[in-house]
């Protein structure tokens, strides 16, 4: 079975085979700029170690691959524009980089070429891959539209955002897992337990992103801490605050995250000390153990041999015990 790192390795090898260097460089540089920043590759990787679980050839899934990380950065473009997020990756924006126009069309055209790669496969297999593929890509805009309603809403309940975290997240990693079993031929249920695997280690993932904007190391972080609560997101740890506060407490946590003549600092270190008071750090964690815990459960059920699984083992603790 392959490792992680040698699943990395392949896709990049094949990622940076293909040809994105189509004429009009102004629409074709963003997007080899946006895929070239690259991440740690989670989700296509997922999908070859999915088909190499059942002990078939990933270069059967490589195409499927890299459908899902175009599809991801057709995400992260749109998230970026919307955001107006300067930095992804420690690198500046598309968006900003070029134009909000461009970076618009980039991710247009990325979708489409995603499109292009998915049906590269067994006819035979089609339906299930785009029905997969497909309803991720709604849900992940869905997902998106829930996440922009949420900056106008004074109140969100933790159920609204574990739902938002879902589409606009975690369902990435299900369907990459999915897709993986899918031309792999494992058997439905298979497909459907890895699905639920990818479900609960994406929101554990998510969950750990919001952990570490506020708790993490800012020099491995790669990026300043507390971004979050400058912006007046709702995220887990705001959330959970919100509904364990008393009514003092609740209220005060609404006055600083609307306060725009705070120092940025102390708004920071005032509500970082709110959330220290409600023991939010280990809340986060227990909700991020939990949501690992039901995912292997999930792994556990796949028919295949626990020695096969062991690389998703290690590749689903690699992603929640991240420190960036």
């Amino acid at each position: 079975m392959y490792t992680y790192d040698d699943l990395y390795t392949i896709f990049s090898e094949e990622l940076k085979k293909q040809n994105f260097t189509k004429e009009p460089t102004e629409l074709y540089e963003p997007i080899r700029y946006a895929i070239s920043q690259c991440g740690k590759r989670l989700r296509p990787i997922l999908t070859l170690m999915a088909c190499d679980l059942f002990e078939v050839d990933i270069q059967h899934a490589i195409y499927q691959a890299i459908a899902i990380e175009l599809l991801h950065n057709f995400s992260l473009i749109q998230d970026d524009v919307m955001d107006q997020s300067p930095i992804r990756h420690g690198k500046i924006t598309v968006y900003k980089k070029w134009s909000p126009n461009i970076a618009i069309l980039a991710a247009d055209t990325l979708y489409a070429l995603a499109y292009k790669y998915i049906v590269q496969a067994k006819v035979e297999k089609l339906p299930a891959l785009l029905d997969t593929f497909n309803n991720t890509a709604i849900k992940t805009c869905t997902g998106q539209q829930m996440d922009l309603n949420f900056e106008k809403k004074t109140t969100v309940t933790k159920d609204d955002y574990l739902l938002m975290s879902q589409l606009k997240t975690a369902l990435l990693f299900a369907a990459s897992l999915k897709i993986g079993a899918i031309v792999a031929g494992a058997p439905e249920k298979d497909a459907n337990h890895l699905y639920n695997f990818g479900v609960n280690i994406g929101m554990a993932f998510q969950l750990k992103d919001d952990l570490l904007d506020v708790y993490g190391d800012e020099k491995v972080f790669g990026k300043k801490t507390g971004e979050d609560i400058l912006e007046n997101k709702k995220t887990f740890l705001f959330v959970s605050a919100m509904e364990l506060a008393n009514d003092k407490t609740r209220h005060t946590l609404m006055q600083l995250s609307s306060d725009t003549k705070l120092d940025p600092q102390d708004k920071i270190k005032a509500i970082k000390i709110i959330f220290d008071q409600l023991n939010i750090r280990q809340h986060t964690e227990q909700a991020i153990d939990n949501y690992l815990d039901k995912g292997l459960l999930q792994l556990q059920l796949v028919d295949r041999p626990a020695k096969s699984k062991v690389h998703l083992i290690r590749l689903a603790n690699k992603m929640i015990q991240r420190i960036n």
